[in-house]
């Protein structure tokens, strides 16, 4: 669902995931019709680093929990 929202809204993306500084710069950049495309790759590219942060964290959260 966060995928359709960055290409469709990118910068509602941002604050899905809890970086609204970002979300402003990107909503100012998706202001202009030539800007809507490299908004819409950040807030993508944004969206994969969010999911393999969390990845990472739970993965560090088990192995704590497990060792």
């Amino acid at each position: 669902m966060r995928l359709i929202i960055a290409l469709i809204l990118p910068w509602l993306t941002f604050f899905t995931i809890g970086r609204p500084l970002s979300g402003l710069v990107c909503l100012i950049l998706q202001v202009t019709l030539i800007g809507w495309l490299p908004a819409a790759i950040w807030a993508v590219y944004a969206l994969s680093q969010y999911k393999t942060d969390e990845k990472i964290d739970r993965a560090l959260r088990q192995r704590a929990g497990g060792g």
